[in-house]
């Protein structure tokens, strides 16, 4: 029971809403940013605010940076805010899924001129509203506005007046395939997150935070808070209670099955493979990752939370499989095409493209595992960040020993920049915060394999 004199997560977090959506329509700035960590509602907070914001006689314009967060938002207006004309705004090279085409209470067009004047709600991808030079609107709401690229924001920023900035500053940050050295250091660096470069120019602009994580159980949050969101702490919105991990019993326990319970008891384990440099083709880490997830099914898993208390027995779809690299990934889901069949249905993805995901059980292949060096993209705290985020119930990583020797011989030299105003940690303190953290949780590969319940 939350005491008296203390608010519950959910007053908290309404709390924290009210005074974004009261702000709003008295803002005097040209924007506002929210930052919020994994899980917290943002897009239940795009929606409230699109909802406030929509006007008769001018929509509202949202700002997604994908066409599937687009898609995703599309539908959440159409399911909880059915009384919003809502339009999707798209390019001709998408094709919006077949959900939404068929929904009635959407309209969806390539043109805006054929959506404007029968919406409340308009929403698209930045890139397509950057191809729009010729209109203005009171408001937009960027989401995910930390994926977004500060040039690309100056593509936009002619279209509103007026702008919500809600997203993640623990996420990936933005990248090119050019070299950007020259931008570093720049207050308009256009490599920057849009948010960096917003308050980087604008120290004035009001910065709201949502204060709790309805995904990461309450065994993440300290670790993940600390490590990744040093300036905007947050904790969990469920009871250590509300989630369990329940396995079938049985008499002879693997290395596999120790690192799944030690997994379902605690919320964390680590899976240490032979210390060997392999580069990112390790079949062993593969075969690895694929057998925790059949285990994890054979041992008929179930689930209990705060949303399904009476239980849900673990199916593939409830399971993800997370990668630095796309190589890595498209191997991983070779190898299960062929040799595990029963796990068709996991998600098997990089980072990048598991950034807004959630599953129940995450299996994360690190990203320094098998690795010589320790190089800038494999530093990345986004990266970690985004892999050790994406669970309800439990992250197992798997990893050759070595990792802490790897870091250690390879510290961090990065230069420092006047001006940069990223919120992202450095990268290896953070890889060594989360490493210290999951010593306490490892279990050796080599372990005795005959081992018998007490």
């Amino acid at each position: 029971m939350t005491p008296p004199h203390q608010s519950s997560p959910q007053q908290q977090m309404d709390t924290a809403a009210r005074a974004i959506l009261e702000q709003l329509p008295t803002l005097t700035h040209r924007g506002l940013v929210v930052d919020s960590p994994p899980g917290a509602g943002k897009s239940t907070l795009v929606a409230q605010a699109a909802d406030a914001l929509a006007q008769s006689s001018a929509p509202c314009v949202v700002i997604a940076q994908t066409n599937s967060q687009v898609d995703h938002l599309v539908r959440r207006f159409a399911r909880y805010h059915p009384h919003l004309r809502t339009a999707r705004l798209t390019g001709t090279e998408h094709t919006v899924p077949d959900d939404l085409q068929a929904h009635p209470g959407i309209r969806i067009g390539t043109r805006i001129e054929a959506l404007e004047k029968t919406a409340d709600v308009i929403v698209g991808t930045a890139m397509k509203w950057a191809t729009v030079t010729d209109r203005r609107w009171p408001w937009a709401i960027i989401d995910e506005a930390y994926q977004m690229r500060s040039d690309t924001l100056l593509w936009t920023a002619g279209i509103f007046d007026r702008a919500l900035f809600v997203g993640d500053p623990g996420q990936l940050a933005p990248f090119s395939e050019v070299e950007t050295d020259r931008f570093q250091g720049l207050s308009h660096d256009p490599t920057n997150s849009a948010v960096a470069v917003l308050l980087a120019n604008n120290r004035d602009l009001p910065v709201h935070s949502l204060p709790v994580s309805w995904r990461l159980p309450p065994s993440a949050v300290p670790l993940i808070s600390d490590a990744f969101y040093p300036s905007t702490p947050f904790h969990a919105g469920s009871r250590e209670a509300d989630r369990t991990l329940t396995l079938s019993p049985l008499d002879i326990r693997t290395p596999t099955d120790e690192v799944i319970e030690h997994a379902a008891r605690t919320g964390w384990a680590l899976f240490e493979l032979p210390a060997r440099i392999t580069g990112q083709h390790d079949i062993e880490a593969f075969q690895t990752v694929l057998g925790i997830a059949e285990r994890l099914l054979a041992r008929r898993t179930i689930t209990t939370c705060e949303e399904n208390p009476q239980g849900h027995a673990l199916l593939p779809g409830d399971i993800a499989i997370g990668t630095a690299h796309c190589d890595q990934a498209h191997h991983i889901r070779a190898l299960l095409t062929r040799q595990y069949p029963q796990l068709h249905g996991i998600t098997v993805d990089t980072a990048n493209r598991l950034q807004g995901c959630e599953f129940s059980v995450t299996i994360v292949l690190h990203p320094l595992s098998g690795r010589g060096d320790a190089s800038a993209f494999h530093l990345e705290a986004g990266r970690l960040c985004v892999l050790t985020t994406r669970h309800r119930h439990a992250c197992i990583v798997v990893a050759r020993a070595g990792i802490a020797e790897l870091l250690d011989a390879h510290p961090s030299n990065d230069p420092v920049h006047p001006g940069d105003a990223s919120k992202v940690p450095d990268g290896w303190e953070a890889n060594h915060a989360v490493l210290a953290h999951l010593t306490q949780h490892t279990i050796s590969s080599q372990a005795r394999t005959d081992r018998r319940r007490g």
